[in-house]
Formats: structure tokens, C-alpha cells, sequence
């Protein structure tokens, strides 16, 4: 069952689900989340991805998703799920985004207790000829929110690796250190 537009409403007004909130992305069963400034890039001289502020791009001087091109990007706005109300949620990529070539991993379920978060988004240019336009501000998905038919026994507010995360975040596992190696 999804949470429709009233419940969101009073969510983000008790527990501050989603920050900032602009009720004029509601939907009847979701809320438009927008692209936010900082992305993650690939470039031949690391595996790593790099870290990358498209903040100055407009629609009309976007930032170009060549053919092929994976980046990690992030959503404008910060997610606070509760636990009581256990609320998870989960992230679907706008159609006419699909529509224009991006896709997305599907890698956007949240728990409850994930908070103080923005959501990092796995996006790739499908197309083979022609770049995708990207910038801060594009409405690039949707999130859902779910009730959960009781409160988890643990919470992810306990158990995540991702939450308090402000910015775009490569996988935790790239970030905690590299376990040593007995002979």
C-alpha cells in the first residue's frame, strides 16, 4: 500500500520526511524529487568515481550525459523516514527521463530510520548516438512512501551505512577501510 498525497503532506510536516518541502510536487501517490548539484564521474585515471559540482548548469547550458556515461548524482532535497510510523520508501525514475534516454539502477529502496539523507542515484545515458541533457533543479524522479504493517524490531537509523549523508555517496564499501592481510 502507498501513502497518498495527505499523508505525505502530514508526514513532512511532523517528522520532516522531506526537506525542503514544496507541496507543489506532490502528487496524488508520490513526490517529484529534483536533481541536486553534485554528481560523480568516471574518468580514466582511477576506478574511483570523482567527486564533480554541476551547480553552474542550466537547462539552457546543462551538463552532457554522454552515450554510456554512468554518474552517481543526487537529489536536491533531505529524507528523514520514520520508525513510528515505520515508513520506507521507494525511488522511480520520472517516465519522460526514461523517455529521454537516462536510466536508473533501481537501487532507490529506503528504510525506516534512513534520515538526514540525500538519496544517491545510480543514472546511465542508455542512448548510443546523442548526450542527455542533466542540471540542479530537473525533476528526475519520484518517491513513494510505504507504511510498514508494524515497526521493524531494528531500525536503519541503527543498521545503515548511509544515513546523514549530505552529498552524493559512492558504495560504503569503497569508503570503510581496507581489511588487512595476514600471511
Amino acid at each position: 500500500m502507498l501513502l497518498p498525497d495527505h499523508e505525505i503532506r502530514a508526514l513532512c510536516a511532523e517528522h520532516a520526511l522531506i526537506h525542503p518541502f514544496n507541496p507543489e510536487r506532490l502528487n496524488p501517490a508520490s513526490y517529484d524529487v529534483a536533481l541536486g548539484s553534485n554528481i560523480m564521474i568516471e574518468v580514466a585515471e582511477t576506478p574511483e568515481l570523482i567527486r564533480h559540482n554541476i551547480a553552474t548548469h542550466t537547462k539552457e547550458d546543462p551538463y552532457w550525459l554522454s552515450p554510456g556515461e554512468f554518474i552517481l548524482a543526487e537529489t536536491e532535497e533531505i529524507f528523514n523516514l520514520p520508525d513510528d510510523p515505520a515508513i520506507a520508501a521507494q525511488f522511480v525514475l520520472k517516465s519522460s527521463r526514461a523517455r529521454s534516454g537516462i536510466q536508473h539502477m533501481l537501487a532507490g529502496f529506503c528504510d525506516p530510520g534512513w534520515h538526514g539523507s540525500r538519496l544517491t542515484l545510480e543514472l546511465k545515458n542508455v542512448r548510443q548516438k546523442h548526450k542527455v541533457a542533466l542540471w540542479p533543479g530537473l525533476l528526475i524522479g519520484q518517491m513513494v512512501f510505504m507504511p510498514l504493517s508494524d515497526n521493524p524490531d531494528r531500525s536503519y537509523r541503527e543498521l545503515g551505512h548511509y544515513n546523514r549523508h549530505e552529498t552524493v555517496m559512492p558504495s560504503w564499501e569503497t569508503l570503510k577501510p581496507s581489511a588487512s592481510v595476514t600471511a
